[in-house]
């Protein structure tokens, strides 16, 4: 042809290089066909003569090729550019023998240079999808996944999906993403995901649409926990009593199931009816008295009152003249001169008695004044190195009780501090008696031995009966000037008397309460919460001269940018008052709250009822709550429940809640653990997993349980809790592992794996039996306290007066890391005292003198004249 003819004639342009070969700047692309439109293929090369272009193995004539010429401005040499179109037609031609390519060859003086192949192809889409996404329903939380297989095109289709014609960018949703295949993923489906989902294919030639497919996301419908039992409908007699449920939790949504089962349940009861008291017959008359009256009785017995029944009316003794009133009322008078005689007698011999019992306990009772042996100083308290007392104060090793004033014990209005006239008098009883005329050791005795003997002895006398006994949430004692110490075991609650708290010459009977809740009502507004128990200790009004310590736990992550917690105490009314807020200065010296991690120590100087109160000042602020799972340690049905309480993390409630397990035959099957639930206003979730399905099922019908959140926060529920009810497939079952998760929607969360035997596994059998506290709920005198009462005077008297370079109990307060109170301390009249009060209510029954001492030791070095006592004495 001519175009081979003209390929084969090597004419180099003026000023072409004949050392060069000819390379292409620019070379033909692939492109594609769309419709009937022509496509242009282009290639560019420097220096060269002559371009042409070859398709599919033959040139392409001269003619259909359009050329230019420049010349490149940085090198001078020639530049050609050639064009060529290349139609549907010509490409249609070879249709499925090959693939239609074009390359471009050019020549310079020095040969010849091939570009790479450029391939044509017609672009097209067929219109009809391979697969299409189907409708399909699915339950909350299911994963869906939508398939779509575009239709066969060149260039290959690509795919993208419309939700309710809103495009779908898994860029913005973390829960949807689209696989290599072009299906559409939704990991877990929402109730926001129920819509029309279409597939959309597209390339440079059109634009296809899958058929929609309606997805529905469901809900099924899950009970709610039963209501308590309803009061019995009768009376009298038999009747019946019913609980209910609702089918909220969750609300069944979009064609959703109902929950299976009643929601009301019936059950029989019997009430015993009351029986009204009726009158037995009258006796017979008395004999004629000296009065001249006789008398007949009668009981309220056929039958008496009982179940609520009234009680007898009229009176059970009848009496009435026997001498129709003819009879004399004069006694002779020698008679009431032998009375005059009797009565004088007896007097004197009483008056003889008291005066032989006074003498004798002037003899066995009370304190000697000169305790002289240094043996007390050794009880516990040997680190200390203490130097003797300097002669003229020789008062620091001595106990000078006031034994010239008669004991007596606090009688008054609860609410007024007058005191009142003494109730009883009581000889000098055993903390007040003599050690002898020799030189005696004072030990720290035993609460058994001490406590225990000095209330048992009190407890014969009428007022000492005047409290309930037998409750275990209540510790009552009998003190006086040497004070002492009430503890509720289990519970973390106790209250310390401190030395000389008891004005001397007074005795008291303190009593110290935990409330159930349900018992006392605190009214709480806006986003306060109870964040301790509900403690009176009393009773109230009594005159202290020194604070006593109220110590209790607490379930608050405290901070002052998230909480604002107040101390409330209960006035004579019976309305709640606000005595303290932690953090501000104080209204009143009457108080003062030291709060620590998981407890509060309250020094007050007014006995009362107390609580703590906190008001949140940020969704931040969280609460501990302790997650304990239980269940019946027998099963002998096929039903299996495990019980998720979510309690205060406080040590009361967990006591209340294993009494509580112990009567219902539960057993602990996992280690507690603490969850921060914070004031976020969502709820609590609990859902279980990981069940062997072939082993066991699970009758909750909707995949979570809820505990709202304002039952939660408002710490007035204590014992909540969720069950899960569990079938057997069969009865040799006895095998159970699975996992129940713990979490507050949007918060902090915690999982239990649960794996054990349900017929012989006790491994958290130690759980239900909590180690009681050491030593008795009352303690009086020595015994209540760590520190031999010698040294704390010496302590006391040598820290309160101002030291040389501060050696004094400012010091002291910073080495136990008490420094934060300062002002508090500085406004008591001994601030040491103060600080050694602090100490011994943390730290009892096993506090470690020997790092008290060392501090002491330490306040020491800084003025070597603090302590002047003895190595012996130490």
């Amino acid at each position: 042809t001519g175009a081979q003819q003209s390929a084969t004639v090597a004419n180099p342009a003026s000023g072409a290089s004949p050392d060069l070969l000819p390379h292409f700047q620019l070379e033909p692309e692939d492109v594609y066909i769309v419709k009937n439109k022509a496509v242009s293929l282009a290639c560019r090369a420097t220096p060269a003569t002559q371009i042409y272009f070859k398709c599919n193995g033959e040139w392409v004539h001269q003619a259909d090729h359009v050329t230019q010429h420049s010349t490149d401005r940085a090198t001078g040499l020639p530049v050609m550019e050639v064009r060529i179109e290349v139609t549907r037609q010509q490409v249609e031609k070879i249709f499925g023998l090959e693939e239609y390519w074009c390359q471009c060859v050019a020549w310079s003086s020095s040969g010849t240079t091939k570009s790479q192949k450029a391939f044509v192809r017609i672009a097209y889409l067929r219109k009809n999808f391979e697969q299409e996404p189907m409708a399909r329903e699915v339950s909350i939380e299911q994963g869906i996944v939508l398939p779509c297989r575009p239709p066969e095109g060149i260039p290959p289709a690509e795919v993208e999906w419309l939700r309710n014609e809103e495009l779908v960018d898994p860029a913005l949703d973390a829960n949807v993403y689209v696989t290599p295949e072009h299906s559409l993923v939704l990991r877990q489906a929402r109730l926001a995901d129920t819509a029309n989902y279409t597939c959309v294919a597209k390339n440079i030639v059109a634009r296809r649409r899958s058929a929609s497919a309606a997805i529905t996301v469901y809900v099924n419908g899950g009970w709610s926990t039963w209501t308590q039992w309803s009061g019995c409908s009768t009376s009298c007699g038999r009747g019946w009593q019913k609980r209910s449920r609702t089918c909220t939790n969750p609300t069944p949504l979009n064609g959703g199931a109902f929950c299976e089962g009643q929601n009301v349940q019936k059950t029989a009861c019997t009430t015993l009816c009351p029986v009204d008291g009726v009158w037995s017959e009258w006796s017979k008359w008395s004999v004629c008295g000296a009065e001249c009256t006789h008398w007949r009785s009668r009981e309220c017995s056929e039958p008496a009152p009982r179940n609520g029944g009234r009680d007898c009316h009229g009176p059970e003794l009848d009496t009435r003249n026997c001498t129709s009133e003819l009879c004399s009322h004069a006694a002779p008078a020698e008679d009431v001169a032998l009375y005059v005689g009797l009565v004088a007698v007896a007097v004197c011999l009483v008056l003889l008695l008291l005066v032989g019992v006074l003498v004798y306990c002037r003899k066995k009772g009370g304190l000697d004044a000169d305790v002289a042996d240094s043996s007390i100083l050794t009880a516990g308290f040997q680190p200390v190195s203490i130097k003797p007392s300097k002669a003229d104060n020789p008062s620091l090793l001595t106990i000078q009780p006031d034994l010239s004033t008669t004991t007596m014990t606090y009688q008054g209005s609860l609410c007024s501090r007058q005191e009142g006239p003494a109730k009883l008098q009581l000889p000098n009883g055993h903390l007040l008696s003599p050690l002898g005329t020799g030189r005696h050791t004072l030990h720290h005795s035993s609460p058994a031995a001490e406590g225990a003997d000095f209330v048992a002895r009190l407890s014969t006398q009428s007022y000492f009966r005047s409290l309930p006994r037998g409750n275990t949430n209540m510790a009552y004692g009998t003190f006086n000037f040497l004070g002492g110490r009430l503890m509720i075991p289990n519970t973390g609650i106790s209250l310390l008397i401190p030395p000389d708290a008891i004005p001397r010459g007074k005795i008291y009977e303190v009593y110290l309460t935990l409330h159930k809740q349900e018992e006392v009502r605190l009214p709480l507004a806006g986003c306060q919460t109870l964040l301790s128990p509900i403690v009176s200790c009393g009773p109230p009004g009594v005159l202290l001269t020194r604070p006593a310590i109220l110590a209790m736990g607490h379930c608050v992550e405290a901070s002052a940018e998230n909480w604002s917690i107040r101390l409330k105490k209960q006035s004579c009314e019976g309305t709640w008052e606000d005595v303290l807020q932690l953090g501000a200065e104080p209204c009143t010296e009457l108080y003062y709250c030291q709060l620590e991690a998981q407890a509060c120590y309250i020094f007050t100087e007014q006995l009362g009822r107390f609580a703590l109160v906190g008001e949140s000042l940020s969704m931040a602020a969280s609460k501990r709550l302790k997650l304990v799972l239980f269940a019946p340690a027998a099963c002998p049905s096929l039903e299996y429940n495990i019980r998720v309480y979510c309690l205060s993390d406080t040590q009361d409630v967990l006591k209340e809640v294993i009494q509580l397990e112990k009567q219902l035959g539960g057993q602990l099957i996992g280690a507690p653990r603490v969850l921060h639930f914070k004031d976020s206003y969502h709820n609590l979730r609990l859902s279980i997993h990981d069940m062997p399905s072939s082993l066991w099922k699970s009758k909750l019908l909707a995949s979570y349980q809820e505990i709202p959140f304002y039952h939660i926060w408002s710490g007035l529920q204590p014992f909540l809790h969720c069950t899960f009810t569990l079938e057997r497939l069969s009865p040799s079952t006895c095998e159970l592992a699975c996992k129940i998760w713990v979490w507050q929607v949007e918060g902090d969360g915690q999982s239990f794996t649960v794996n054990f035997n349900i017929a012989k596994d006790t491994r958290f059998s130690d759980w239900l039996v909590p180690d009681s506290e050491v030593g008795a709920p009352a303690l009086v005198g020595p015994s209540a306290f760590k520190i031999p009462f010698l040294i704390r005077q010496k302590i006391i008297s040598s820290l309160d007066p101002p030291g040389t370079r501060g050696a004094d109990w400012r010091m002291l307060a910073q080495k136990l890391n008490l420094d934060s109170h300062l002002s508090f301390f500085a406004s008591k009249p001994s601030p040491t005292a103060m600080i050694l009060n602090l100490w011994e209510a943390r730290h009892f029954p096993n506090g470690n003198l020997s790092q008290l001492a060392a501090a002491v030791a330490e306040v020491g070095k800084q003025d070597n004249a603090l302590f002047a006592v003895s190595e012996a004495e130490c």
